[in-house]
């Protein structure tokens, strides 16, 4: 006979199920940049480019020579430089790169082509950093290089454009009476004395004539032999300095100089200022005017004729200059551009081999 308890032992039990749910493991996550490897890089190719260019130094001081028919062309010197900047370049860049790419991390479940861009990337900034590395290393060298032409450039184009002014400034202590100046040989020049003409064959001796009555006695003529005083110098006109009330020597050529430094500015001398000059060449040298005109004359077209020949080879010198240095600045462009590309490359394949 059943009963109720039968009935409610003989029903199945309900079991209840359990979830469990596991995390995913934590996959570490890679930089992108591996900086420990761009700055041993960095330095590597730091210190060989410091090692190349003090070699390349030593080689070009030896191949040149400030004595003629020794030493290598200006012109072969130049493209030898170029050529050993460039070597230079891919070598201590793509040392860099490489070294960058080898050593850094290695990178997990990465495209071929995110990879490759990480390479390039490392070998760019290894680049970098040696650049701005060996540009404070070789601030003073950098700077004469770069510098130097500048410099010669603007010291040599002031020069040019201030040369008359220059000549009119250094002629200051000698219109003063000085010995030193730039204008003293041309007033020296115009107060040389010239050889004196030979003198005319005397005349046959005879026996004197015979005195006129109510004539005055005549006046004896020096003897041969006998030395004839100089003639009395012009007033005003004095030789040489002393208490008399006229200009001395130096007063006078410190006027010269000041109408001289004067004509200068202009493209002539003033007519006055040219008689003027003639006449105390005349009356210092005992010149005719007209051979006093012509040496004041041909005094100033020397002058300015040197002049012209000064402002011209300063011209040259910073149009050489200027070349020099514009040359010299876009050949270092075109290494740094060399040295960055060569970097790059090095790097992605440091960085293949790192892979295998």
């Amino acid at each position: 006979m059943n009963t109720r308890g039968d009935y409610a032992a003989s029903e199945p039990h309900a079991t209840a199920t359990v979830a469990v749910v596991t995390p995913p493991p934590v996959v570490p996550h890679d930089s992108a940049t591996s900086w420990g490897a761009i700055f041993a890089g960095a330095a590597a190719a730091a210190a060989l480019s410091l090692v190349l260019l003090i070699l390349g130094v030593g080689l070009g001081l030896s191949s040149v020579s400030p004595w003629a028919y020794e030493g290598v062309s200006a012109e072969a010197f130049g493209w030898s430089s170029i050529a050993w900047l460039t070597f230079t370049a891919i070598a201590a860049s793509g040392l860099g790169g490489y070294l960058a790419g080898r050593l850094r991390n290695k990178w997990s479940n990465l495209h071929g082509d995110e990879t490759y861009f990480r390479d390039t990337a490392h070998g760019f900034l290894s680049w970098s950093v040696a650049t701005l590395l060996t540009a404070g290393l070789l601030t003073t060298a950098i700077g004469g290089v770069l510098g130097a032409g500048a410099k010669v450039a603007g010291a040599t184009a002031g020069a040019a454009a201030t040369t008359a002014g220059g000549v009119a400034a250094a002629a200051g202590p000698a219109a003063m009476g000085g010995d030193n100046g730039d204008l003293q040989y041309w007033v020296d020049g115009l107060f040389r004395a010239t050889p004196n003409a030979p003198a005319a064959p005397a005349a046959p001796m005879g026996p004197p004539p015979a005195p006129v009555a109510g004539a005055a006695p005549p006046v004896p003529s020096p003897q041969a032999g006998t030395a004839v005083p100089p003639p009395r110098p012009m007033p005003g006109a004095e030789r040489g300095p002393g208490p008399g009330p006229g200009p001395g020597r130096g007063d006078i050529r410190g006027e010269v100089n000041r109408i001289v430094v004067n004509s200068l500015k202009g493209d002539a001398m003033d007519p006055a200022d040219t008689q003027y000059l003639a006449q105390l060449v005349a009356n210092q040298t005992g010149m005719s005017q007209a051979e006093a005109q012509a040496r004041v004359s041909d005094m100033q077209t020397r002058l300015r004729a040197s002049l012209d020949k000064a402002k011209n080879d300063a011209k040259q010198a910073a149009d050489d200059a200027r070349k020099a240095t514009a040359y010299a600045a876009l050949w270092l462009f075109i290494t740094l551009l060399i040295g960055a590309f060569s970097a790059s490359l090095f790097a992605t394949w440091g960085g293949r081999r790192r892979d295998l």
